[in-house]
């Protein structure tokens, strides 16, 4: 029986692996092995390829996230909302600036974080709303900036999941179209799963702001600009020349990459078609890039008919996985927040029920029939 992944790594790695031989040899011999041209190149690449004029290479997404808040301002007895139905590195980020996380529901049809939610939960003492990119398209963006008009409030976008997305033609941390003095601020994620993906650990924040991205830069290595000299308490967070190689390369393909799985998933919408799934919902304006295709198997609450669904695609060789199984309020080292079970009814609701099918752009046609003749059955079953 031929395994189908949740995600094909080595299939992506077959496209990229001479390019990628030779920028290693080229960091090797010239022994830039933390900063150095690649990660000039890369960040230089990956600034135009989002539409902004600032890119700041670091080690992972999480650090990404919590420089970007930190640099607009977010420390001890500030407030950060964010959706309660994220992965917990969006929460632990705030968390380590001292600031409190607040959560706030979902939307039950797309799973991005209800706008009207979030701004209902801003206090005097808020200081950033963190939305989440969730599976690959954007959240409203434009509507919490309007309905953030006039306050001291930052946008910083957690956008881990979503590469080449854009809503209403404008990409995460551009300020989508708000006017040339918006702040725009993103942090993404380059874990090797996501749609660029490094080979190892490696994040990144952009910026339509010169001095946010300074301040990034300085924070993140170590406080300083210059050798020895410390401005201020920072962090070693650093994307490393191999990493950037691996970017490099692959953000050359990315478009088209983004283009396939498009592709990928139109074909699933139309075999899932009359199974007993809700099918993902794209939102209006939104350019989807599709880093997950995620379901819902309908079911009594309590996960387990999702579960044995799960279990028949993993017994027959098909990753298909789930993210994410807890809200972040119901996991134990969030457990002292003091929302108890029952406060986001969305996020709370769609966890025991969502499903992610395997879907890379390498994924054939055959292969997602396989995958769907196997759902039908375990449904049925």
């Amino acid at each position: 029986m031929t395994s189908i992944p949740l995600v094909d790594l080595a299939a992506a790695h077959a496209e990229v692996a001479e390019e990628v031989d030779a920028g290693f040899k080229r960091v090797i011999a010239d022994t830039a092995f933390i900063g150095g041209a690649e990660v000039a190149g890369f960040e230089a690449e990956y600034a135009a390829f989002s539409g902004v004029p600032h890119c700041v290479g670091v080690a992972n997404g999480t650090d990404a996230l919590e420089l970007a808040l930190r640099a607009v301002g977010v420390g001890p007895g500030s407030e950060v909302i964010l959706p309660a139905n994220t992965f917990i590195a969006t929460a632990e980020a705030v968390a380590r600036t001292g600031a409190k996380v607040v959560l706030v529901d979902c939307d039950p049809d797309t799973y991005l974080v209800d706008v009207d939610a979030a701004l209902a939960a801003v206090t005097p003492a808020t200081r950033a709303i963190a939305p989440v990119h969730l599976y690959g398209q954007l959240a409203e963006v434009e509507r919490l900036r309007t309905g953030l008009a006039g306050r001291d409030i930052a946008i910083v976008e957690d956008a881990a999941q979503c590469q080449g997305a854009t809503r209403h033609g404008a990409a995460a941390g551009t300020g989508h179209g708000s006017g040339t003095d918006a702040l725009g601020i993103a942090a993404t994620s380059f874990y090797p799963g996501k749609n660029l993906g490094a080979y190892g650990d490696a994040g990144a924040v952009v910026t339509t702001d010169a001095g946010i991205a300074a301040d990034v830069r300085r924070m993140g290595a170590h406080g300083s600009v210059r050798k020895y000299v410390h401005d201020v308490v920072g962090m070693n967070s650093r994307l490393d020349g191999l990493q950037a190689v691996v970017l490099r390369a692959k953000l050359a393909r990315l478009a088209d990459w983004n283009a396939r799985r498009r592709a990928v998933a139109a074909r699933y919408d139309e075999l899932l078609a009359g199974l007993d799934v809700v099918r993902p919902v794209t939102l209006d304006g939104n350019e989807h890039v599709w880093h997950i295709y995620c379901v819902r198997v309908p079911g009594d609450g309590t996960g387990a008919r999702r579960d044995r669904v799960l279990a028949a695609l993993n017994g027959a060789g098909i990753g298909a996985g789930i993210h994410y199984p807890v809200p972040v309020h119901l996991t134990p080292a969030f457990a002292d927040l003091g929302y108890p079970a029952g406060s986001f009814p969305n996020a709370e609701s769609t966890a025991p029920q969502l499903l992610s099918l395997p879907i890379y752009p390498q994924l054939t046609a055959a292969a997602q029939e396989r995958v769907v003749e196997v759902l039908a059955a375990a449904l049925a079953g």
